[in-house]
């Protein structure tokens, strides 16, 4: 197993970025439907990542499929959220796009991100409303390649899948988490 940051290791060549003991809890958060190819991209990211690394005990993966509203309480918990799934933007299939927090709160979001938007939009406004929202939040989507009924992403969402991780993994990394990259 590579570890690509061990905070508990000194010779890592980074500092930690915050105080040892004061760790954030940070939810990886995979929204979609496996039943139609791309719109499944969150949930195939969460098992990519499942599958390929492992993390410190403050971040959480969680697989939240079609879920919305109903999955609440696993935001609230967090102190940081990236969600990943697919987005309904301006731009080419296989696009990489990235909101934050404050896009999402000032409605700086495409007219439509996915059919999941609404449920996380609300998540969040309620979780603001019940000064319980996450201090960060990130979207870290792709524009789908087809939305047709199939259980695969397409070949150009797939490639997407692993660049997507990466970015992840890097931000995380950057963040102070532990990282390890599962022996092949």
């Amino acid at each position: 197993m590579q570890c690509l940051y061990d905070p508990d290791n000194l010779n890592s060549g980074r500092s930690m970025l915050r105080p040892y003991g004061d760790a954030m809890k940070t939810l990886i958060f995979g929204a979609g439907n496996l039943l139609l190819s791309d719109e499944g991209f969150g949930v195939h990211a969460i098992r990519y990542l499942e599958d390929n690394y492992t993390f410190s005990d403050t971040v959480e993966l969680y697989d939240g499929g079609t879920l919305g509203i109903m999955v609440t309480h696993k935001l609230e918990e967090a102190d940081r959220v990236y969600v990943l799934d697919v987005v309904d933007a301006v731009g080419n299939p296989g696009d990489i796009l990235r909101f934050d927090k404050e896009d999402i709160m000032l409605n700086r979001l495409p007219v439509k991100l996915s059919p999941h938007q609404i449920g996380i939009q609300e998540v969040l406004f309620l979780a603001e409303m019940r000064d319980t929202c996450p201090a960060e939040v990130t979207i870290l989507g792709v524009i789908p390649q087809s939305l047709e009924a199939a259980s695969e992403l397409t070949p150009l969402i797939q490639e997407r899948l692993a660049e997507v991780c990466r970015l992840l993994i890097d931000e995380l990394t950057a963040s102070g988490e532990k990282v390890c990259r599962k022996a092949a």
